[in-house]
């Protein structure tokens, strides 16, 4: 084996596995036993109106992306899941709970305004 920038990048990425897990966790800790509702949802920094609201959803998306990323390292370290199978499997749940979250936080801060401006309308005929 030939120590080059693709094995350096895929030790990265095996290593960034347990943080990455531990923080999600972590969360999931925070949100469903202790009820701790500061990081649900959170819009630049601000969570939402009703954050108790979204937290199941926060919490799911959480649970379910660190049970992927277990299964991920305990496969690696078992020697049960190919590097392509692993990787793949680690990627696409990072960037799906990234983009879920996202989600999630914009779903949670959507304000729709009642009244119309009158400017809006248009010009009245009569």
């Amino acid at each position: 084996m030939v120590f080059d920038i693709s094995v350096a990048m895929t030790w990265i990425l095996f290593l960034a596995l347990f943080p990455i897990t531990f923080f999600w966790l972590r969360r999931v800790w925070r949100v469903a036993v202790r009820k701790d509702y500061s990081e649900v949802a959170l819009k630049r920094g601000e969570p939402p109106a009703n954050p108790a609201k979204y937290a199941p959803y926060a919490t799911a998306i959480n649970l379910i992306g660190s049970a992927a990323l277990l299964y991920a390292v305990f496969g690696v370290v078992s020697g049960s899941l190919a590097y392509e199978t692993w990787s793949a499997i680690a990627g696409s749940t990072i960037w799906l709970k990234l983009i879920l979250d996202f989600a999630l936080s914009r779903h949670a801060h959507f304000k729709v305004d009642k009244k119309k401006p009158a400017a809006a309308a248009g010009p009245v005929k009569k």
